[in-house]
Order: C-alpha cells, then sequence, then structure tokens
C-alpha cells in the first residue's frame, strides 16, 4: 500500500467532535513536532483537556493532512527538519481556502520568530508564537485563548 493511501486511511479514521460515544471535544488540533518526547507529551495533555489531536513529526506530513482536513487549530514548530520547514507549512494554510483562517500557534527557539509575526499584520487570534521552552500551562492558555476568539 502507497503512503498516500495509508495518509488517507488514517484521515478517513479520525474521529470527529461528536463521534466518540458522545462525548464533546474542545476541538481538533493539528501537533505538528518533529521533536517525538515533546511531541507526546503536548498530545497526551491535549487529549487529556478533551481535544482531538492528530499529531506529525514533519512538514510534508503536515501538508498531506491539511489538504484532506480543516483542523480547529494548527500547532506548528517552525524548527522542521526536511524540505518543508514550519515557515513553509504556515504558507501553504494561509493559502489554502479552506484553511487561511485557521489560528496558528507556533512554537520555536528562535528570537526571529516574533520579528517576522509582527510583520504579518495578522490578529493575535489567528497567528501567535510562543517561545521554546514554555510551561505546559502557558501552551494550555494560549490555545484555549486562540479558539476562544476564533469565529
Amino acid at each position: 500500500m502507497s503512503a498516500a493511501n495509508m495518509m488517507r486511511e488514517q484521515i478517513d479514521a479520525w474521529p470527529t467532535r461528536e463521534s466518540i460515544m458522545g462525548r464533546t471535544f474542545q476541538g481538533h488540533i493539528l501537533l505538528v513536532e518533529d521533536d517525538d518526547s515533546l511531541a507526546r507529551l503536548e498530545a497526551g495533555l491535549l487529549l487529556a483537556r478533551g481535544y482531538i489531536v492528530t499529531l506529525v513529526e514533519n512538514g510534508e506530513l503536515a501538508l498531506n493532512v491539511l489538504r484532506e482536513v480543516v483542523p480547529d487549530l494548527v500547532l506548528l514548530d517552525l524548527d522542521l527538519p526536511g524540505a518543508v520547514n514550519g515557515w513553509d507549512v504556515l504558507k501553504a494554510l494561509r493559502a489554502y481556502a479552506g484553511t487561511s483562517a485557521t489560528p496558528v500557534l507556533l512554537t520555536s527557539a528562535e528570537a526571529t520568530a516574533q520579528k517576522h509575526l509582527r510583520t504579518r499584520g495578522e490578529a493575535r487570534s489567528t497567528l501567535d508564537h510562543l517561545p521554546k521552552p514554555y510551561p505546559v500551562q502557558l501552551l494550555l492558555k494560549r490555545i484555549e485563548r486562540m479558539l476562544d476568539m476564533t469565529p
């Protein structure tokens, strides 16, 4: 089976907010993080808070997911390895008609991210930055704030 077919099967199997035993979910978050231990920690926290989490480890997989699914929020590491970095994912996300207003919480250890964000002209409800390392409580508060402010 090809990688594309495997991805499509995984996407088709993703739960919806209402589909899992009548449980109410807070939203669907696409988590793009290449650090495995951090990704598992973040995903576990988000799942425990009632979010549906789709976890991918690189920019190429993130773009594949975004072609098929519109998440409620994207938690995006800017420092992704490979041909497609976090900035590339953000650019593509804003270019897709269905995801152009999707809130994105960028994470990065780079100080240059803040300067770049100020030049994008987006509101903090659709684009924000959380410098690494960060306390998990702050991560959760930022996600909740962004989702609450999203129309």
